[in-house]
């Protein structure tokens, strides 16, 4: 099992433009990438998801995309619920509720979908394990970035590469194991 923060990102590492628009994504349809998200969604067992993502799906889907799966929406605001979603609201730091995702998803991975301020927040918290970067073949200028963090990471190791009809390439890492503390001198 693994923390997984999979998403779709710019070649300039935007996650959404300005005003959380995704009609660039959304241009490219998903018919390509279609077989490789069913077969990365089959091991996913819960889901951890930032409030603007929740929203822009209650938005724009007519029914709720993940009805067999235990979702945490990270907020401070009451949202609504759609019918037939297992959807719990949270606050706090990722850190807190990461045990209650993980027994949630069993054997399976946690999803961190959308939300680079999330995901930002799960890799300086040291508990996310994969990147898998689908990088489209569009610069954006601005928007939301991919990864937000407020400090350099440990260098991420790439594990693996899938192309896609049209452009696109999926880049698949494995987050470095933090370095360990150097012994003291004279200890």
């Amino acid at each position: 099992m693994s923390t997984v923060y999979s998403v779709a990102s710019s070649l300039d590492g935007f996650v959404a433009a300005p005003a959380d628009d995704l009609g660039w994504l959304l241009q490219f349809g998903f018919e390509p990438f279609q077989e490789h998200h069913d077969r990365f969604f089959a091991g996913v067992g819960a889901i951890a998801m930032g409030s603007t993502t929740y929203e822009w799906l209650l938005e724009h889907d007519d029914t709720w995309a993940y009805p067999d799966l235990p979702t945490w929406v990270f907020t401070t605001r009451e949202l609504p619920v759609p019918d037939g979603a297992d959807v719990h609201f949270v606050s706090g730091s990722v850190a807190d509720h990461q045990d209650t995702l993980e027994r949630a998803a069993g054997e399976r991975d946690v999803w961190v979908v959308g939300g680079g301020l999330l995901a930002a927040q799960y890799q300086q918290a040291g508990i996310l394990d994969e990147l898998r970067v689908t990088v489209m073949p569009i610069a954006l200028g601005a928007g939301a970035p991919l990864l937000p963090v407020a400090a350099p990471t440990p260098v991420f190791e790439l594990v693996g590469t899938t192309p896609f009809v049209g452009g696109a390439v999926e880049l698949h890492y494995r987050a470095a194991a933090l370095p360990e503390a150097a012994p003291t001198v004279g200890a």
